[in-house]
């Protein structure tokens, strides 16, 4: 635990010094949520009908703006080489690290999206299922996105890999969490939308983190 809690405050503080990685999905999201009733239509009802989907669509890929950067620093300056000769169990200190790019990226863009569903006319009772259903799926983004970041870390430029590598994987999360949003909009239930998400979650924080830590000593030791 005080590993883990070492490695949560480190990544932290860099990410903290380091705030243009930390707003760019930010940014990113804001921008294409405006542009859209720009270059489609300022209509309400249209805009209200696309919202779910356009909303999950560009959260997924402002959180894939940064996964590149996930181990990248870590890679450059030695120090993951350093968290694989630790005698502290790697899967735990990657998940420890995912946890921050969540809690920097994913958790930011579930609670800003609220802000911009105003901007497309979204119903009002749907705001909490999307700030729900995006905190979730951003978590399951951020795992799955992180075996691609750690398979790519020894490249030069793995960016366009990992896109290549997870956005296969991020169907399912795309999905369920976009028909949540649109159950609520249209007043259906959301129970199986986000037991899903839940379920997708689960599986991933148990599988996930393995998986990184088994990607990253391939990354490094080939």
């Amino acid at each position: 635990m005080v590993a883990i809690r070492a490695t949560l405050v480190r990544d932290m503080i860099l990410l903290l010094r380091r705030r243009g990685e930390m707003l760019n999905p930010l940014v990113f999201f804001a921008l294409v949520i405006t542009l859209f009733p720009i270059g489609i239509s300022p209509e309400p009802e249209m805009l209200a009908s696309i919202a779910p989907g356009l909303l999950w669509v560009a959260a997924l890929l402002a959180a894939l703006l940064s996964l590149d950067s996930l181990f990248r620093g870590d890679h450059d300056d030695g120090a993951l080489e350093q968290l694989l000769l630790s005698p502290h169990p790697l899967p735990l200190l990657a998940l420890a690290k995912v946890a921050v790019h969540w809690l920097m990226t994913g958790l930011p863009l579930a609670l800003m999206a609220p802000l911009l569903g105003v901007m497309l006319a979204l119903p009002s009772g749907s705001y909490v299922v999307l700030a729900v259903s995006l905190a979730l799926g951003s978590a399951v983004l951020s795992l799955i996105g992180a075996i691609g970041a750690a398979l790519t870390v020894g490249l030069a430029r793995g960016g366009v890999l990992i896109s290549l590598l997870v956005l296969p994987l991020y169907i399912p999360v795309l999905i369920f969490g976009a028909g949540a949003v649109q159950a609520a909009v249209s007043g259906a239930s959301v129970t199986a939308h986000l037991a899903i998400l839940g379920a997708l979650l689960a599986v991933a924080l148990g599988l996930a983190p393995f998986a990184i830590a088994a990607s990253l000593r391939i990354s490094l030791n080939g």
